[in-house]
């Protein structure tokens, strides 16, 4: 079993940055690969990134590249969602998710979720 619980999500004005944390339970948090997606008022759940876990291999969704970073601390049992340069765009309720199926972009392939946490970003 894996818990997570996420951070960090806040108002921001347009061009701002924010760090979003994902804290894990778990002894073997550091085999789970991990992801973050989002909801939008009125969408769809949508990719966000992922890494790996062991080798720490990530993706992107095309909307975030350049933009987010996505990094793991595992002896603190964390997972980083560094966003920058933010857009009204990227207002969403963000999700971190673990599973075992490596960084995949699916949100079925993961099998644990936190409860999330709300960016907002204003124009």
């Amino acid at each position: 079993q894996v818990h997570l619980v996420e951070s960090g999500g806040e108002l921001v004005q347009a061009g701002g940055s924010l760090r979003l944390s994902c804290v894990a339970s778990g002894r073997t948090f550091s085999a789970y690969a991990v992801g973050w997606f989002r909801r939008a008022p009125g969408k769809q759940r949508e990719f966000v990134a992922a890494i790996n876990g062991g080798d720490d291999r990530s993706r992107y969704a095309d909307s975030v590249k350049g933009r987010f970073t996505i990094a793991r601390d595992d002896a603190k049992n964390t997972v980083y969602l560094q966003t920058n340069s933010l857009k009204p765009e990227d207002t969403a309720v963000y999700y971190c998710a673990a599973g075992l199926d490596g960084p995949v972009d699916s949100w079925m392939r993961y099998n644990y979720w936190g409860q999330g946490t709300q960016v907002t970003v204003s124009a």
